[in-house]
């Protein structure tokens, strides 16, 4: 007896009948939409991640698309894309876990579940103009990225940076295992250390003219209610506490001691923005635009981190 539509397996069913990548983009994206698939580590829309999980398993380059759409596949292609398919949306993996690989921009980085896949708006805002934030990137000389994970903003930081050394700080073993891999495939072992420890930890005295930070800053019913995808991620490098700052509180009391004069701190907080200018409103935080509907990723100097008495006056940057 021939099995019920109900019964039937989809993607076994694509095996069989498709041919050409066009097909399977158009197969992916029907399915991703029925199951409700839940985007947000790299891709934003169903058609964006289907056309990036076929190219990427067929070895296809991910900048060329057109001249494939209507080759003919073979049987161990097709079914490598089913066999893809179907682990994003029956098991919900990130794509990113999945490839191997993440992307910021047009840099690449190696990642795993060890590590939360890249998606940090601070990249966005290095790759912009940074004389409008009062950084001056000439005297960039000494950058630390704390909470490295996959060691991503680290790198960015080192390549738009050329002169500058490079500090970046992990708690986990496991994770920055994954940062040397990145760090060594761009060849800058150098410049920029991997240092194992709890935030500020492992740095003693050291000083910087630019802090940067996508800490954990998710709060507590934030992670209550996180799709399933962002469960295959680790939860130490999300979950921020009852309020998402639990780590942010730290990074900002110390942050004095490790920021030269005029020095910057570059933080990103998520959903926790509001709680944060509730728990600091003596704070004068810039925040920047970036590609996210609210601005996430805000700035202080410094001297807006240090008593008044303490602090010199200084111009602010301009707010965006």
């Amino acid at each position: 007896m021939d099995p019920t539509p109900a019964e039937r397996d989809p993607f076994a069913d694509a095996v069989r009948q498709l041919s050409t990548l066009r097909d399977f983009i158009r197969f992916a994206v029907t399915r991703f939409t029925r199951a409700d698939v839940f985007f947000g580590h790299g891709t934003a829309t169903a058609w964006d991640e289907a056309v990036y999980l076929c190219q990427h398993t067929l070895g296809l380059p991910l900048d060329l698309l057109e001249p494939f759409l209507d080759a003919r596949l073979l049987d161990d292609e097709r079914q490598a894309i089913a066999d893809v398919l179907r682990r994003r949306i029956d098991e919900r993996v990130p794509a990113a876990y999945l490839t191997g690989e993440a992307w910021l921009g047009d840099l690449r980085f190696r990642v795993d579940p060890r590590v939360i896949v890249p998606r940090s708006y601070i990249a966005e805002i290095l790759r912009e103009d940074l004389a409008p934030l009062g950084i001056d990137e000439d005297r960039v000389q000494r950058v630390l990225d704390l909470c490295t994970g996959s060691g991503c903003l680290a790198i960015v930081a080192a390549l738009r940076f050329p002169g500058a050394q490079v500090d970046a700080v992990e708690l986990s073993p496991d994770a920055l295992a994954v940062a040397r891999t990145n760090v060594e495939d761009y060849a800058l072992s150098g410049r920029l250390s991997l240092l194992e420890g709890d935030l500020y930890q492992p740095l003693k005295a050291r000083s910087y003219d630019l802090i940067l930070t996508n800490p954990p800053y998710v709060d507590a019913r934030a992670m209550a209610a996180l799709p399933a995808e962002y469960l295959h991620e680790p939860t130490g490098a999300l979950a921020g506490g009852e309020d998402g700052l639990d780590l942010v509180r730290t990074i900002l009391a110390e942050a004095p001691r490790h920021l030269s004069p005029g020095g910057q701190l570059l933080m990103e907080v998520g959903n926790s923005r509001d709680a944060l200018e509730a728990a600091f409103p003596q704070l004068p935080f810039t925040w920047i635009e970036t590609t996210a509907p609210v601005s996430s990723v805000c700035l202080l100097a410094r001297e807006d981190l240090v008593p008044k008495d303490q602090a010199p006056g200084r111009k602010r940057p301009r707010a965006t």
